[in-house]
């Protein structure tokens, strides 16, 4: 059965069609029949009891710098609609949370991807405290003796923001860098959030790796190699994806928290493993099924939809 299906994304017309997620997840979507809206996240609003969306009814091609048409600008109900992707990127600022506030009203009647609640309850440094056996040391403090102690017991440390994406603001720091100070001011200077450090995982130089879950289930992996001199492998700063298989452990990461991400309405999640560690799970505005599709074949959108399609009926 066609659905109704609204995307709640960043801009549309920058995207790069041959790596963005949500291109191919709209892709996926009209090939199956289903309509797509489209509106950015500050077009979205509650209005006397109703959550309402500006934007445009969207068609999506494989077609570089041609790739999406509009239709006639409108205001939509989106209880009218079957399925909402709630797809921007982070930060996980006050804006980001508001939306899945008001996507909250609306959802499960219309089924909201990934479900709202759970995303603003479990983002992608956070869910990972769950599984403290999984993961490798990590502190969250706004302190500096709290930072300081914890590179004192575990040497050569990862330092990033608690709510930050894409790799930026990830700082190594070796025992002996004489910046983590000068950091901690930088980054409470810019805002009242905490830092979450971790123990360095040498692997990281192999890589990190990004395995892709669907409804709980893994799907498959890509690794993503850092660039020459960079301790950061996100894609966003140049890190190379690498075709990967899933390892035992791997798998065994995934029987762990698989269950929880079915359970909480996480249709979409990647999450990442460098060696034998699971660093985060990634709820927002997870990535990877392009590359995944190219290495190994394998049509996660496809598989997404199948999962949605699935809740609907």
């Amino acid at each position: 059965m066609p659905l109704k299906v609204a995307i709640q994304m960043d801009p549309i017309a920058p995207i790069n069609i041959d790596a963005d997620s949500t291109f191919r997840i709209a892709e996926e979507a009209q090939k199956r029949g289903h309509s797509l809206f489209y509106y950015t996240p500050d077009r979205l609003a509650y209005q006397e009891g109703r959550i309402t969306a500006r934007g445009w009814p969207l068609e999506v091609r494989r077609v570089k710098g041609d790739h999406f048409s509009l239709g006639e600008e409108q205001e939509v109900d989106l209880s009218t609609f079957d399925v909402v992707w709630l797809r921007q990127d982070p930060p996980f600022d006050m804006g980001y949370i508001t939306t899945t506030h008001l996507l909250d009203r609306i959802h499960p009647k219309t089924l909201v991807v990934n479900d709202p609640f759970w995303v603003r309850n479990y983002p992608e440094k956070l869910l990972v405290l769950e599984f403290p056996d999984l993961t490798p040391p990590t502190a969250i403090a706004r302190d500096l003796p709290t930072l300081r102690a914890f590179r004192e017991k575990h040497g050569d440390i990862i330092l990033k923001p608690l709510y930050g994406n894409g790799g930026a603001g990830v700082f190594k720091l070796t025992s002996g860098d004489g910046n983590l100070a000068s950091l901690y001011e930088m980054f409470t200077g810019i805002n009242r959030e905490p830092l979450i450090v971790q123990k360095y995982l040498p692997a990281v130089s192999q890589g990190d790796k990004r395995v892709i879950l669907v409804d709980g289930e893994p799907v498959g992996a890509i690794n993503r190699v850092p660039a020459q001199g960079e301790t950061r492998s996100n894609m966003h700063v140049g890190g190379r994806p690498e075709k990967v298989g899933l390892t035992d452990r791997d798998r065994e990461i995934c029987a762990r928290i698989g269950p929880l991400l079915r359970e909480k309405g996480q249709i979409f999640v990647g999450i990442d493993v460098i060696g034998e560690w699971l660093t985060e799970i990634n709820v927002t505005s997870p990535t990877g099924i392009q590359e995944l599709e190219r290495f190994e074949g394998t049509n996660v959108a496809e598989k997404i939809w199948r999962a949605i399609e699935k809740r609907r009926a």
